[in-house]
């Protein structure tokens, strides 16, 4: 089996694809990966979302506080990269 990888965009309800050259007869299983995107499609806040566990509010906070503490930096030289 060979595939033929081809990204397309969705217009007017219909999928448009490129002219393959197969011979006429050919039998060909098409499968669709369907991107999607978070923002467009969920309305989620990314603050709500990131907030949404107690685990992740618990480790969104300690780190807040520790960003309070300037002896927890990493100070890095650019110029010695």
């Amino acid at each position: 089996m060979n595939a033929i990888k081809y990204k397309a965009i969705i217009k007017n309800g219909r999928l448009d694809m490129p002219i393959i050259d197969l011979p006429e007869g050919t039998i060909v299983e098409a499968i669709l990966l369907v991107e999607q995107k978070i923002e467009s499609n969920l309305k989620i806040d990314e603050t709500a979302y990131l907030l949404s566990t107690e685990a992740n509010r618990r480790n969104l906070l300690e780190g807040l506080e520790e960003l309070k503490q300037p002896q927890n930096y990493i100070y890095v030289d650019i110029t010695a990269l």
